[in-house]
């Protein structure tokens, strides 16, 4: 029915940002892709952060702007919460790598990693932001919790950053009760 929705919508011409597609219960596409953490440049596996504990996997538009910003530093000052559950946190945009070196350091303050998301990724999450009809090349800002077995256990799609790390952090919470 969303589709229905947003085919409609988008067929009038209305803006339109994308809302995340994968329900809760969903099993999370898995993937690899080039991260950054602390500056330095890794390969970034989801199954293998599963391996370890629940990932907040959480999409944004652009490093270095203003809520990208003020969101990334939202991150990783809850980090220590995050970290005395298990949970590892994970933003992805399309920006490329080297962009993403720099915002690991600067903004997400070295306590997480960034990686890059690519159009498989992007399609496969559903995260693309569509303005005035066309894809805008750039993701939503969309956070899922995704549980050890691979299952998305929460999403939140909203362009206000301010919710994000507060509802993330709740269901992690939630899983480790």
């Amino acid at each position: 029915m969303r589709k229905l929705v947003l085919a409609a919508a988008l067929a009038l011409g209305l803006s339109a940002p994308a809302a995340a597609d994968l329900p809760v219960g969903a099993k999370a596409p898995v993937f690899t892709t080039k991260a950054a953490l602390a500056g330095k440049e890794f390969g970034f596996n989801l199954r293998a952060a599963l391996a370890k504990g629940p990932v907040v996997l959480y999409f944004y538009p652009k490093a270095f702007t203003q809520g990208c910003t003020l969101e990334a530093n939202a991150f990783a000052e809850a980090m220590p919460q995050f970290k005395a559950l298990g949970a590892s946190v994970v933003g992805m945009s399309n920006d490329d790598i080297e962009t993403l070196k720099r915002f690991s350091r600067e903004e997400c303050r070295d306590a997480f990693a960034v990686g890059v998301a690519s159009r498989k990724i992007i399609d496969g999450y559903d995260v693309a932001l569509v303005r005035d009809g066309k894809d805008t090349g750039i993701t939503s800002r969309t956070s899922y919790v995704i549980a050890q077995d691979g299952r998305i256990v929460m999403v939140h799609s909203d362009m206000d950053y301010r919710d994000h790390v507060a509802k993330t952090l709740a269901a992690v919470r939630k899983l480790a009760n």
